[in-house]
């Protein structure tokens, strides 16, 4: 519920999937006061809920930010869409729906690089905390908890046979991506609760709205924030053309995503001091690590023409298809309208020597030119192979002091050799896979890049000119102890007081898959070192 509110205990800024998390924990059995502001609408747009509508969601301005990556100077020298959630549940409204924590070790080396508390064993608990699991609970695996993670409702032919092609190439069978091991071919879990999204707002959100200590503002943009001295006091955002402040008792916890909380850090002063005078903002903390250390999951796609009138491709230029696939659904909330992102997928170790999974391959069951365009006539599918730990690093900056004026997103995707090294090698390995008995029915032909590309340089020529990313950007507030560190383990800004960062800005290095699941149990774990801060009850 809206209202006019001038004073609260606690201001939430972004209601994405730490924002949502954080809304219902710090108002659940408690008096805190907190404040929920989000620049998007409500999520009442039908797509949103509907899993397969993530593809009209890539591209649609009233619910995306719609960001795109400024070119590489020497690999990806082309623009990179990046969709950013603008609507309550922010990016959790919006994408594939793929449940994957990432590698235990990614955690463990967190904590090595001297982030206490945030090793496997710690963070395990959070993850299980945030999980309603289809499957039923274990040592990996919760149910109770508000984000329901399902198996798919059927089976698909395709997706089976790109499971048992890695298994004909070599690799293990892996049921779960999310317990004890990564590497191999299984099956996809999704966020979604009987053929709908589950979103962080349906999940967390949603059953919150009803407290009266909980007050959400949408459409409501914060341009920068206030602060008293050194501790961050409140904020001013406008909503339908006026300008409102409001003030934290407690603190301010940013949570605007790995684009939005570097701006909005810089604009309001706190960021790299010889860069913020330039642009004429005066300074509250110089912390020269604020929009740094960015990190994405580039990818190589590969598309395949296939013989079975099975894909969203065919969906979605056969009329009576549609029809059918509407009826399916409406009925029985089964068929493709139902699909997350992918059904399968596979980790495999391209570079010796390494102990963990260096690429992610998902198998979508469609195919276009671009992401969020539209699919081709015939129907095809997609293998999304992606380098899951990049040495490449970039950056997030704002160019004026206005929060309407889009930043500068440089991903430097592949300036690390060892970038272009593994990624050449993972699109081989996937082709070679690909090529294995199980699929010789199943996929006709490699529509792209096409057999005349095999040679490194051939292949490393095709990654540059056609490269994605899996939409995972993080690492722009990083935690740390080192000079370049924005927020400390606790997750509160260096040099400041009364504010935190809590989001997938926070890592200090990316998670080995997709990065809703870890945003949301970094929000889980920060709700409790909060309450443990503030005690009301």
């Amino acid at each position: 519920m809206e209202q006019n509110i001038s004073k609260v205990d606690f201001i939430i800024v972004g209601g994405g999937s730490a924002g949502c998390v954080l809304a219902n924990r710090l108002t659940e059995g408690t008096a805190h006061k907190v404040l929920l502001i989000e620049a998007g609408p409500q999520d009442t747009n039908p797509w949103i809920h509907i899993p397969i509508g993530y593809g009209k969601n890539f591209r649609n301005p009233a619910i995306n930010w719609m960001f795109q990556t400024e070119p590489g100077k020497r690999w990806v020298k082309t623009p990179v869409p990046t969709p950013r959630g603008k609507v309550i549940g922010g990016s959790s409204s919006i994408n594939g729906m793929v449940y994957m924590r990432g590698n235990q070790d990614d955690f463990n080396h967190w904590q090595q690089l001297g982030n206490a508390g945030w090793g496997f064993d710690n963070v395990l608990p959070y993850f299980k905390k945030s999980e309603n699991q289809q499957r039923g609970e274990g040592q990996y695996h919760a149910i109770g908890g508000p984000l329901w993670v399902s198996d798919p409702a059927e089976s698909h032919p395709i997706a089976e046979a790109y499971i048992n092609a890695g298994l004909q190439a070599g690799y293990n069978y892996n049921p779960d991506f999310n317990a004890n091991t990564q590497e191999g071919f299984g099956p996809i879990q999704w966020t979604t609760k009987n053929g709908r999204r589950s979103s962080a707002a349906t999940a967390y959100l949603k059953p919150a709205k009803v407290r009266s200590n909980l007050t959400i503002i949408s459409n409501s943009q914060v341009h920068k924030l206030i602060f008293e001295g050194i501790r961050a006091i409140g904020l001013e955002y406008e909503k339908s053309g006026k300008r409102q402040i409001v003030h934290a008792k407690n603190e301010i916890l940013m949570s605007a995503g790995a684009i939005h909380s570097p701006q909005i850090l810089q604009i309001s002063g706190v960021g790299n001091a010889t860069e913020l005078r330039q642009l004429g903002i005066p300074i509250v903390a110089d912390l020269p690590g604020v929009g740094q250390n960015l990190q994405d999951h580039v990818n190589a796609p590969l598309l395949y023409k296939s013989s079975l009138p099975l894909t969203a491709n065919s969906l979605y230029h056969n009329p009576i298809r549609k029809i059918s696939e509407g009826l399916k659904y409406l009925f029985s909330r089964k068929g493709m309208l139902a699909m997350g992102a992918c059904y399968a997928g596979g980790y495999i170790k391209v570079q010796p020597g390494v102990a963990n999974p260096d690429i992610q391959a998902l198998l979508l069951l469609f195919s276009t030119e671009d992401l969020g365009g539209v699919p081709h006539k015939f129907d095809g599918v997609t293998v999304n192979v992606a380098l899951m730990r990049p040495e490449s690093r970039g950056y997030v900056k704002a160019i004026d002091r206005y929060i309407s004026t889009k930043p500068i997103i440089q991903p430097n995707y592949l300036d690390a050799k060892a970038d272009r090294d593994t990624l050449v090698a993972g699109m081989r390995e996937i082709r070679r896979i690909i090529k294995q008995p199980a699929l010789s029915d199943e996929i006709l032909t490699e529509y792209s890049p096409g057999a005349d590309i095999e040679s490194y340089d051939d292949c490393l020529s095709f990654i540059c000119e056609r490269a994605r990313t899996s939409y995972h950007p993080v690492g722009t507030c990083k935690m740390g102890q080192d000079e370049m560190a924005v927020v400390d383990e606790r997750l509160r800004v260096r040099k400041l007081n009364g504010l935190r960062v809590i989001d997938a800005s926070i890592m200090p290095t990316i998670t080995s898959g997709n990065t809703n699941a870890p945003t949301i149990m970094i929000a889980e774990k920060a709700a409790d070192m909060i309450l443990s801060e503030y005690r009301v009850s």
